[in-house]
């Protein structure tokens, strides 16, 4: 899964069918809009912004606003979206936590894909600052952290993660790469081995394995687990995930 397609499968479940503004709820029930401008954003981003700014326009409230940074997202105007997210998180100081942890949650990811990691970092701690034990705002923020080279935090954030979510093998294979980042491989190959157990066809850990099997002397076991990323993802070696990994940190890539 693609971060875009996760970001746009995120929006649905930051936004509950029941909290979305009175501005929003159309005759045809309060979710229908905001469902079919998604959709179409999907199908074509452009014509999708088009629409939700109409829809903005019309008193689509939040749901029009959120709406139009998914599409700006879509569109690769990644700087754009994160403030559109940011900017609505502003204005939702009477909904629920969570709802404003995944829209901080959304602003930080864009603030990734535009490469600007300081700057998702505090997204991610507003976040966290709302919902703390939420292992995927840890596993985000860890990316953030990582993408500064701030490995040492970036591991604290993943055992937070792991303690929470043991069964979640991708945050083991992200520690894994940040250890081989700190040079500790033993533990960096204990770390991935755990969680390509836990997902097997996770192109990530894979990937992530054969880097540190490459520096640990093993280069046939590297070309082998780089053959199978090439099989899995022949369009993306640096990491489309397995099924059932949720979240897409991009550290973890192919040291040549």
């Amino acid at each position: 899964m693609s971060r875009a397609a996760g970001l746009l499968l995120v929006a649905a479940a930051a936004w509950p069918l029941t909290t979305l503004p009175v501005a929003a709820q159309w005759a045809d029930g309060p979710s229908a809009r905001y469902e079919r401008c998604l959709a179409q954003v999907r199908d074509n981003p452009k014509d999708g912004l088009e629409g939700a700014q109409l829809w903005r326009i019309e008193g689509g409230g939040w749901a029009a606003d959120h709406c139009i940074a998914i599409a700006l997202y879509e569109l690769k105007d990644f700087r754009g979206a994160a403030q559109r997210f940011e900017a609505l998180v502003a204005a939702m100081a009477d909904t629920p936590a969570a709802q404003r942890a995944g829209t901080l949650d959304q602003a930080g990811q864009a603030w990734l894909a535009a490469d600007e990691p300081a700057r998702a970092k505090l997204d991610f701690d507003g976040a966290l600052a709302l919902q703390a034990n939420d292992p995927d705002l840890l596993i985000d923020r860890a990316e953030a952290l990582a993408a500064q080279q701030q490995y040492a935090p970036a591991i604290k954030d993943l055992d937070r993660a792991i303690v929470l979510a043991p069964g979640r093998g991708d945050a083991f294979i992200y520690r894994g790469s940040a250890y081989r980042s700190l040079e500790q491989l033993d533990r960096a190959l204990d770390d991935v081995e755990h969680g390509l157990k836990l997902q097997p066809a996770s192109v990530l850990g894979l990937l992530e394995r054969g880097n540190i099997r490459r520096l640990k002397g093993d280069a046939a076991g590297a070309r082998e687990d780089w053959r199978r990323v090439a099989e899995l993802a022949p369009d993306n070696r640096r990491g489309g995930g397995g099924e059932g990994q949720s979240r897409q940190p991009q550290y973890p890539r192919r040291e040549a």
